[in-house]
């Protein structure tokens, strides 16, 4: 594979040479983990979503990749992802899944994007600018069914609903929920939720309300809730290639589109009784060998790991010693080879050594979700056909 584009053009010198860390995207995964996806759900459509850096991977170039080959609907977490989305010529639809202000309500109709309407409060915001302008908002209405974040509960959708029934401006383009834990083993709290969302569709249809985009599975849903794909789903970290937890079955079969690599920048032989970095929290009974990588938190990468952490030189994994620097990592390699300028793998395979998300974030005492929207924008995105 080529390097199709480089992004994050801060952190390229003059001359085009990239940080010796960065992150490497094989869109062909983007590609094949989506297929996978739609042959699962069919015939529910599919929305790709492009929260936080769409998972580390880059917002506008996974954008640009999922709209190539065709995806239904697009979803961002705030107005500023969609705005910048469209400034950036993405024209598939997009719906702002966060909570909005109602000073906001003005770029939504500039940039065509669809709105959350959360509230009565918040669609009566909605109707009035859109009347205002002589236009019509495209929104989603949000029903909460136990996540007790945004939305209006189950139990008082009515008013919601016959709010939306009076709106001459808003287009009611979808009705939404979302899933505490769509991605557990014991699926009882889900199932209340699905029972919950479906009483509110009855209330719709008793109305006369008919949105055509019905969505509430998440990544742990698309899995193991067939009951739940409804119209749409909402693809997050399994589109990525990952699976929302340990717990969830593998019913589709997705590949990891990301990896996160370093080089090795400095070798040294560090003596018996020496303690590596800050705080001297580990030294060797030992004469060993110690590799720096040019990576640290400052990239995203945690300090969590510290002492916990592997990586992957030359096919074999090594572990992580020492307190994670801000930049900066110590490898020990023990009385093996490397050189300056070798590969390390921080996130990713090399030959049969893997290192994935799931087990960094177990390293970390945190999840895959958080491993891979941790990443930095100062790391460059470098993309493969």
């Amino acid at each position: 594979m080529s390097p199709m584009s480089i992004i994050n053009e801060p952190t390229i010198s003059s001359n085009g040479v990239v940080r010796p860390t960065f992150v490497e995207v094989e869109l062909s995964r983007l590609t094949e983990n989506l297929n996978a996806i739609r042959r699962h759900v069919t015939p529910a459509r599919v929305m790709g979503i492009l929260k936080a850096n769409a998972y580390g991977h880059g917002l506008v170039e996974t954008a640009r990749h999922l709209c190539r080959i065709g995806i239904d609907y697009l979803g961002v977490a705030f107005l500023e992802e969609g705005i910048l989305l469209r400034e950036q010529g993405i024209d598939a639809p997009i719906l702002v899944l966060g909570g909005i202000m109602g000073n906001q309500v003005p770029l939504f109709l500039d940039y065509n994007l669809a709105l959350t309407a959360s509230s009565v409060e918040k669609l009566m915001q909605v109707e009035h600018e859109a009347r205002r302008r002589g236009a019509t908002a495209r929104v989603h209405l949000k029903i909460d069914t136990g996540m007790e974040r945004i939305g209006v509960h189950y139990y008082s959708a009515g008013e919601l609903l016959d709010a939306a029934l009076r709106c001459e401006h808003c287009e009611v383009e979808g009705i939404y929920s979302h899933f505490a834990n769509a991605d557990a083993a014991d699926l009882t709290s889900a199932q209340v939720q699905l029972e919950r969302f479906m009483t509110v569709l009855q209330e719709c249809e008793s109305r006369g309300l008919r949105p055509p985009l019905r969505h509430i599975a998440n990544s742990g849903a698309i899995l193991q809730m067939p009951d739940s794909h409804l119209d749409m789903v909402r693809a997050g970290i399994l589109l990525y290639g990952v699976y929302p937890s340990q717990e969830a079955p593998r019913t589709v079969a997705v590949r990891p589109a990301l990896s996160w690599k370093s080089h090795v920048v400095y070798f040294k032989v560090v003596k018996p009784g020496h303690p590596v970095s800050y705080g001297s929290t580990w030294q060797s009974d030992h004469m060993v060998r110690v590799v720096t990588v040019p990576v640290g938190y400052g990239d995203g990468y945690f300090r969590s790991l510290s002492n916990h952490a592997e990586v992957i030189i030359r096919g074999k994994r090594y572990p992580v010693i020492g307190r994670i620097c801000m930049d900066q990592l110590m490898v020990n390699i023990e009385w093996e080879t490397a050189y300056n300028g070798d590969e390390v793998i921080l996130l990713g395979e090399s030959g049969d050594a893997a290192i994935s998300a799931g087990e960094l974030a177990e390293w970390a005492g945190t999840i895959p979700y958080e491993i891979l929207t941790n990443i930095n924008t100062r790391v460059p995105r470098v993309y493969l056909e």
